[in-house]
């Protein structure tokens, strides 16, 4: 939650009582111009915002804001004592979406701000997240990989992309059924949320192939992760009428260096795959 409030007891306020009702809330009294970065950074569930302020107006920051595509589902809600309907439309335009009257109860705030940010929450988790699985989707796993591929060339630090793909699928659905075949994937996504790390990015790619992005993560130590996994998964049995089965996946290892585009890692990394495929299957090959 981030509180947008040029009035210091007021924002003071604001951030106590809504703390008080469980919520992280951060505080800056003016827009500052790098207030973009600042939203990049917390990642809010709903900015709650001063219509006018002396350096910045609240409609001008929203119009700022709403530039920015990653940022144009943030729920905006204005506080202001502006009684005028036509102001009050005017900030709807221009992309808030609640506008609270001054002075304001505690219940009523927590209520309004409670409730836009559930929304908001749920709505964006079924926009970045595959529905079969709960790993992040093909985009917002592609969107991931740039900005942390971008923050690793900034700091120097490295940065391992791993593509996965479970071997032999179509013969899994042609000779198990489809439902037989999502509980697979479902097994490999499992895997990964239990066996990696909280700093790991992962994600399915498409159909039964994943990707995972590892920061600060060293080659070596990306080979002898994924591996392990690898061995893992062989290990894990199907259950079918039909007889019981057993499936394993294929991986493919790259690092981004300096002078590597996030296409360029996706590339390498598909190489490394069909490496990985042409070599055999069930194992992991790097470039």
């Amino acid at each position: 939650m981030l509180i947008i409030e040029d009035d210091r007891v007021l924002a003071q306020h604001y951030a106590e009582v809504l703390r008080r009702a469980d919520m992280l809330v951060e505080v800056l009294e003016q827009p500052p111009a790098n207030v973009i970065q600042i939203i990049s950074q917390l990642r809010p569930d709903l900015i709650l915002m001063d219509l006018y302020m002396p350096t910045c107006t609240g409609l001008e920051m929203t119009s700022v804001i709403r530039q920015i595509d990653a940022y144009q589902g943030i729920p905006i809600v204005f506080l202001s004592t502006e009684p005028v309907k036509e102001k009050q439309r005017s900030a709807m335009f221009l992309g808030g979406d609640d506008f609270l009257k001054k002075p304001i109860s505690n219940d009523d705030l927590v209520y309004a701000v409670s409730h836009r940010a559930d929304r908001f929450k749920a709505l964006n988790a079924l926009m970045i997240r595959d529905s079969l699985t709960g790993l992040l989707n093909h985009a917002t796993l592609k969107s991931q990989l740039e900005i942390l591929q971008a923050l690793a060339q900034r700091n120097k630090s490295n940065l391992c992309f791993v593509m996965l793909d479970i071997d032999l699928f179509k013969t899994v659905n042609d000779r198990y059924g489809h439902p037989k075949g999502d509980d697979v994937i479902c097994s490999l996504a499992h895997l990964l949320k239990n066996r990696l790390r909280a700093s790991d990015v992962m994600g399915r790619y498409g159909g039964e192939e994943f990707a995972v992005i590892l920061p600060d993560t060293e080659l070596s130590s990306t080979v002898a992760m994924i591996d392990e996994l690898r061995t893992h998964f062989e290990k894990i049995t199907h259950y079918h009428e039909s007889g019981d089965f057993n499936t394993t996946f294929s991986a493919g290892i790259v690092t981004a260096q300096q002078h590597f585009s996030m296409q360029d890692l996706l590339d390498q990394a598909d190489q490394a795959l069909y490496i990985a495929k042409h070599q055999g299957r069930n194992r992991v090959a790097m470039l």
